[in-house]
């Protein structure tokens, strides 16, 4: 069900693939863009358009849209554990399992984007408020191994930019093509 891009248990390959997708960009400014960049991707589309996958078996953008909000509560919880604790072991997450086991057909489009709205605004808050030596505090991530905050804010940073190109790719498969060009 899960995009074949996004193999998180291919440990350092899947890091460097997210980092690589930032292309450099600072990843708060990328995180505070979600919500300009989002919306434009979703002009237009229907009800049904919002639940086709583009393949069987694959996701939807309603299903890419839950998967955001779910990885963006993990990171809550993991962003806190960090500034918090001493080296947190991270879990790492099953988006396939989180998928099967809390998705619902009967979920909307604000269903999937409030959460990751609310979530995001908080995350950014209290990002935004950091001095600069927390981002060097580490976790290690029970897939990855050590991550500083640093590095895990590119991973999302770079995790969204994937998402937001399969939303695009969703759309042109389902003959709903973009009205915007990134």
């Amino acid at each position: 069900m899960s995009d074949p891009t996004l193999t998180a248990g291919a440990d350092a390959a899947y890091r460097d693939a997210l980092i690589e997708r930032l292309d450099g960009a600072d990843p708060i400014q990328e995180l505070s863009a979600l919500f300009e960049r989002l919306p434009k991707t979703l002009v237009g589309l229907s009800e049904e358009q919002l639940r086709e996958a583009e393949v069987p078996g694959k996701w939807s953008i309603l299903d890419v849209l839950r998967h955001l909000a779910d990885v963006e509560l993990v990171q809550a919880n993991r962003i806190r554990h960090i500034l918090v604790d001493d080296r947190p072991t991270l879990a790492a997450m099953d988006q396939d399992r989180w998928a099967e086991r809390l998705w619902t057909d009967e979920g909307t489009l604000e269903d999937a984007l409030e959460p990751l709205r609310a979530l995001r605004v908080a995350n950014l808050r209290l990002l935004k408020s950091l001095p600069e030596d927390a981002l060097d505090r580490e976790a290690v991530h029970e897939e990855r191994g050590a991550e500083s905050l640093r590095t895990i804010l590119k991973l999302i940073a770079g995790h969204d930019r994937v998402h937001l190109d399969q939303i695009h790719r969703i759309r042109e498969s389902i003959g709903a093509t973009s009205t915007l060009e990134d």
